[in-house]
């Protein structure tokens, strides 16, 4: 499923961050724990341009604590990044982190100059909360929903540090099928923006083959289903989804199975793995190379074709 939700706001929003960057001294992106690398908008690197990062992988009281743990490990392996988990009930570490963005850029912080820091992330990942958790009151505006910050905005913590809000972005086309489907799943887009019983069906499919006893614990079945329509009819027949003449409800079971996997009902779940995303990274390596090396032959081949054309044109000539 290719995704193209991009509404003008986050346009405006992209080329507002690409005006400023270069005044911001940390990056504090907020990712979801849930799917931290498809949370990960790949226009944020790009604007960054080697900015120092701090990834924050919210929500991690819904995310699965082992797979979470990798993805610690893999986002501080990298250049000029830390990354932690994070949830709002965790008010001492949210506290901590200016004092951790002056540990980035020493060079500012010696001098007692401000931290500038930017804080940026997808729709509906947590930015606003953490923009209230941090200030200590409410001020950026908060919903359920993606897309409810509109504009840039400025604030001042009490330690001085400049903090800019934007708001959340996604890039204009996400390539990545998988990806497309867990940020829906997860919430990131509108429902309005997508097939709802078709990332249902992704879900469950997901679900099967991730976390089966989680789904045997939440839905009590006697036999788990063995395929995702089989799993969308069982819950819509266990949960009032069933039409006259017993025909199920497939929209109201979507519906029940994304709303509870979004709630956590279902249990601790995380998308994705590290191995997953590196054996993509891998063929897709492997994959330019062959796109490479087959222009590269083309190349070749037409110039050998010139020259051949070329000695016949000479030869021709002499005679």
């Amino acid at each position: 499923m290719s995704i193209n939700w991009f509404p003008g706001h986050m346009h405006k929003a992209r080329k507002e961050i690409a005006k400023v960057m270069d005044e911001i001294d940390v990056v504090i992106e907020v990712l979801d724990a849930r799917l931290p690398y498809s949370s990960e908008n790949p226009m944020v690197s790009q604007l960054r341009k080697g900015t120092p990062v701090i990834k924050l992988l919210n929500k991690s009281d819904l995310a699965d604590a082992v797979r979470t743990q990798e993805w610690i490990e893999y986002y501080n392996s990298l250049p000029d990044t830390l990354a932690l988990t994070i949830d709002y009930s965790q008010k001492k570490l949210i506290k901590s982190i200016p004092e951790l963005c002056k540990k980035l850029v020493p060079s500012r912080s010696n001098h007692g100059r401000p931290v500038r820091a930017m804080i940026m992330g997808i729709p509906n990942v947590g930015k606003s909360t953490m923009i209230n958790a941090l200030l200590g009151k409410r001020i950026a505006k908060v919903g359920n929903e993606p897309a409810v910050t509109k504009g840039q905005k400025r604030f001042t913590l009490k330690n001085g540090m400049a903090l800019s809000d934007t708001p959340g972005i996604l890039w204009p086309k996400i390539e990545d099928k998988d990806s497309g489907y867990r940020l829906a799943a997860s919430g990131a887009i509108k429902d309005t923006a997508i097939e709802y019983e078709d990332v249902a069906l992704y879900a469950a499919g997901f679900l099967l083959n991730d976390y089966p006893d989680l789904l045997q614990q939440r839905y009590k079945f006697k036999e788990l289903p063995e395929t995702a329509d089989q799993l969308l009819e069982e819950i819509g027949r266990k949960r009032g989804g069933l039409r006259p003449g017993g025909v199920i409800d497939l929209h109201k079971a979507s519906e029940i199975l994304l709303n509870e996997l979004r709630g956590g009902q279902i249990g601790l779940i995380t998308y994705e793995t590290v191995t997953q995303w590196q054996e993509k990274w891998e063929a897709a390596r492997i994959e330019q190379e062959r796109l490479e090396a087959e222009a590269l032959a083309e190349q070749l081949a037409e110039k050998l074709a010139e020259e051949a054309a070329a000695a016949r044109r000479a030869s021709k000539y002499k005679e």
